[in-house]
């Protein structure tokens, strides 16, 4: 269990701070392997900030309103990946952002 919780924390970091070197501030979470990340952009839905990531980035983030309706205007990152594939997509957020 404790290698798991240092995998995933380890993941998470990447994330965050390669995140937050994008201009895309994102508070650390303190336990779950998802990340929820408020949208960068305000002019788009959930749905249509996922789908432009997905378009234009080949990356999979969960649109929040798929989650009810609070959920809108967050997108939700999985961290169930490596963190090499963690930094590969992070470099390819940069198109999106």
């Amino acid at each position: 269990l404790n290698r798991m919780n240092k995998v995933y924390e380890e993941r998470r970091d990447v994330l965050i701070d390669g995140l937050n070197k994008l201009g895309w501030p994102v508070k650390k979470p303190k336990a779950t392997f998802y990340v929820w990340a408020r949208l960068p952009k305000k002019n788009k839905s959930s749905i249509e900030f996922a789908k432009a990531v997905l378009d234009k980035a080949d990356i999979i983030i969960t649109p929040g309103i798929g989650f009810g309706d609070n959920g809108e205007g967050y997108v939700r990152f999985a961290l169930t990946v490596s963190k090499e594939r963690i930094g590969e997509a992070l470099g390819r957020l940069k198109k999106v952002l």
